[in-house]
């Protein structure tokens, strides 16, 4: 073996045995890659009211955007923009990371700055080149609208509250699962993808991809350094606040340039890639990954048979989801 094989084996075994036990709970399929199963205690009165709101723009204190503004769900759960719009056409600092899925994620946001959906949503309603809003504002636009009002009266004893409102959101994402072709196959489906998807697998398992991008979600479950076999942002340059990545949150001097790894489910759909959106390509990034978290310089046949596998990740929304009878 290579020293980088040896050292993408090694990653695998330590990283997925800090990966939540996702895979040790479903031992009966042996793979890095785990099958997604949709939610069956979601409170669907709930998804609903939380599908409004995540759709409302009074949630933005001049009323031009929602949640939905850069999480289209039509779109991979994303804008597919280098960084999203706020109010007043502000731009962020970071990439957009997809909604889809996002339940499955240990920790929210590139830095994990938030434990949990319903904290999450506390920082795109307060951050002034987002939606530069506060609760007691939009309690006050919410509660104007009657519907609103009978509706968290019949779902909370405490009615519209800014803690039900994040419930009802999260609830809402918590629905956004997406089943794939890939998931077909590993639950026995073996002609739900296609010859070279297969081939474009068994390549992301032995270069090594698996080592961060395993388990339910395909990542979502760790922090990794971007940059283990180069140095990414020296050689892009410009560093600025959001390349420091979880450092940013514990200030430990081991977590600089490390990242929540992504999911790869959807990933077809989400371009620009990266949290600067610097990989305009699913090429593009396959490249820089390979240059940079592999130390490989991959064969071009191998890269686009890795692209393949990549596009059977995208799933379908669940009914419920997309809110359809």
């Amino acid at each position: 073996m290579t020293i980088h094989q040896v050292f993408a084996t090694v990653c695998s075994l330590i990283l997925l045995t800090l990966s939540g036990g996702m895979i040790a709970k479903s031992a009966e399929i042996n793979e890095p890659i785990q099958p997604l199963k949709l939610r069956q205690d979601l409170n669907l009165e709930k998804v609903n009211l939380g599908r409004s709101l995540f759709n409302d723009k009074r949630l933005s204190r001049d009323n031009s955007i929602s949640c939905a503004s850069c999480h289209d769900i039509n779109k991979g759960g994303v804008d597919q923009l280098p960084v999203s719009k706020g109010v007043g056409g502000a731009l962020g600092t970071i990439n957009t990371p997809t909604v889809l899925n996002s339940s499955l994620n240990f920790r929210q946001f590139w830095d994990g700055r938030a434990a949990s959906l319903e904290e999450q949503i506390d920082g795109p309603i307060h951050l002034k080149h987002e939606m530069d809003s506060d609760w007691p504002t939009i309690l006050t636009k919410l509660q104007q609208d009657q519907a609103y009002a009978d509706l968290f009266k019949k779902l909370y004893k405490n009615g519209l509250q800014s803690e039900n409102i994040k419930d009802t959101i999260s609830e809402y994402e918590r629905s956004l699962i997406t089943l794939s072709r890939f998931d077909r196959y590993l639950l026995g489906q073996k002609d739900a993808i296609k010859e070279n998807e297969i081939k474009g697998y068994e390549l992301f398992k032995r270069y090594g991809c698996v080592a961060c991008h395993q388990g339910v979600n395909i990542g979502g479950n760790m922090y990794q350094l971007f940059g283990v076999m180069g140095d990414y942002f020296k050689d892009r340059g410009n560093i600025t606040t959001a390349d420091l990545g979880h450092f940013n949150v514990s200030k430990d001097e081991r977590d600089r340039h490390k990242f929540k790894v992504p999911s790869l489910r959807n990933v077809a759909l989400t371009a620009p890639y990266f949290h600067d959106g610097s990989a305009k390509t699913l090429r593009d990034a396959v490249r820089i990954m390979a240059k940079y978290q592999l130390g490989r310089n991959m064969p071009e046949k191998d890269e686009e048979l890795i692209i393949q596998f990549l596009q059977s990740l995208s799933g379908e929304l669940p009914v419920q989801a997309k809110g359809e009878q």
